[in-house]
């Protein structure tokens, strides 16, 4: 795990994300359990562990200068990306990780057991069928659905001034061309990764 943590280290710092011994041993250990529950459970098509911690880890991290307010909660979370990774970077944030794949949120049960995230929960559902008391600060979601699809499944959750936060690779100009709402594109560098990245904020 040794490359791993420099590549993390070395990420952590060109992302200009300040972070603490724990927090470093926290991402590695969920790189080990991914690596560990893949075989069984096919969490995600990356089998590397270098290559986890570049195009999961990393990438979920760069988004973290976007996240606002204190309830926070991430649509189809899969294995706990990038739901996890920020919440190991905001304990004083409530995270919610939603997905509708039973598989999938027994493993997130699983690393919020084994990370002792006092600030996570984890939800089996899909998401039009989730009725919050209260709404959402931020909303994230990373390769989930279309733009239209997203707005329309989670509009519900926002609360009064939430934004929704879509994790994309290329920009996708024709979804854009199909949204009515106030939005936002923002280019993100991944260290790492050469591949396009953008996230797209749409206020409510």
């Amino acid at each position: 795990m040794e490359a791993c943590r420099n590549i993390l280290e070395s990420g952590l710092s060109a992302l200009n994300l300040p972070h603490t011994p724990e927090q470093t041993e926290q991402l590695l250990a969920f790189i080990k359990l991914i690596a560990k529950w893949n075989k069984a459970y096919n969490l995600t098509a990356v089998r590397n562990n270098e290559d986890m911690a570049r195009l999961h880890i990393l990438d979920s991290l760069a988004i973290l200068p976007h996240i606002e307010g204190k309830r926070v909660i991430d649509i189809g979370t899969g294995a706990g990306l990038p739901g996890i990774p920020l919440a190991i970077f905001m304990p004083e944030v409530e995270s919610v990780l939603l997905d509708s794949n039973a598989k999938k949120t027994r493993f997130v049960q699983q690393v919020i057991l084994e990370l002792k995230l006092k600030n996570v929960s984890v939800l089996h559902t899909r998401v039009e069928d989730y009725q919050p008391e209260l709404g959402f600060d931020t909303v994230t979601m990373r390769a989930f659905a279309s733009l239209p699809d997203i707005m329309k499944l989670t509009a519900h959750l926002l609360s009064a001034n939430g934004v929704l936060l879509a994790m994309k690779g290329q920009i996708p100009e024709a979804e854009l061309a199909e949204i009515d709402a106030q939005t936002t594109l923002i280019k993100i560098n991944v260290p790492e990764v050469e591949a396009e990245r953008c996230l797209v904020r749409i206020a409510r």
